[in-house]
């Protein structure tokens, strides 16, 4: 059965996180590790000058506490689980991230990361006026 890791750059309590887990979860084995808080324009940075620590939510998923979504990923697949993930899934980021915005985006970064250590890797975003269909998304 595939392993899956999940994040995004909204925060482990985002509502696209939650959908994107429910349907990602019939297809695998699934992992969340999201940042603590929203980290929206994190781009690919990294903690580089304090510890971070991993909890889990009352709602099941693992969050860094002042960690980014490339934090995130890179310390889920070199080590802090068990099991590796054989893909890296990022998102739903409400809000389209397109053109320019990429460069900038932590769901973008998220899943970019995945593709630098070397596995495959999705980032699933939101756009249009009301962005609050996650679960069409």
């Amino acid at each position: 059965m595939p392993r899956f890791l999940l994040s995004n750059d909204d925060g482990y309590l985002a509502p696209g996180l939650a959908a994107l887990a429910e349907a990602i979860r019939p297809l695998g084995d699934l992992e969340v590790l999201a940042p603590e808080q929203d980290r929206s324009g994190a781009s690919n940075s990294l903690t580089l000058d304090r510890p971070l620590r991993m909890r889990t939510g009352l709602n099941g998923f693992h969050y860094l506490v002042g960690g980014t979504p490339t934090d995130c990923v890179h310390l889920a697949v070199t080590g802090i689980f068990a099991e590796t993930p054989d893909m890296v899934v990022s998102g739903i980021n409400r809000g389209a991230n397109m053109g320019d915005d990429v460069l900038y985006s932590g769901t973008v970064a998220a899943a970019t990361e995945g593709r630098f250590l070397g596995l495959p890797a999705i980032a699933v975003s939101l756009a249009g006026r009301d962005c609050t269909h996650f679960s069409t998304a």
